[in-house]
């Protein structure tokens, strides 16, 4: 998505297609970056509890190095459809506030959460 295309404002929507995402609460095993992807990317693996282990292609290269999102606690969207990124599937949509010039800041809970907690 470009950063005018994610600035936009977006048309209203109910509260059922809202309430039919599952966003979770997980933290950053591992992020390596990813060598095939289009734009610059690394390759996550993130913890959501009993939900399991997920990977995630996410575009964070910008504000982020490998060693600082280890550890991390990231919300994502958990129950999307798996997508191939060049070559890696990536099976959860990481989310992060969109800066004019495309650089994404993770969104993150501000105090420590259970894993896999759902967001309300």
């Amino acid at each position: 998505m470009a950063a005018d295309d994610a600035l936009e404002r977006k048309e209203g929507t109910t509260y059922d297609s809202f309430s039919a995402l599952d966003v979770r609460v997980g933290k950053i095993l591992t992020a390596n970056l990813h060598p095939k992807a289009k734009k610059p990317a690394y390759q996550l693996t993130i913890d959501f509890g009993a939900l399991g282990v997920k990977k995630s292609s996410a575009q964070l290269t910008v504000q982020y190095q490998p060693e600082d999102l280890i550890g991390r606690l990231v919300v994502a969207v958990v129950n999307f459809p798996p997508r191939v990124i060049g070559g890696f599937t990536s099976e959860v949509l990481v989310l992060g506030a969109v800066h004019e010039d495309g650089a994404v800041t993770l969104l993150t809970p501000e105090r420590a959460v259970p894993l896999g907690a759902p967001i309300a």
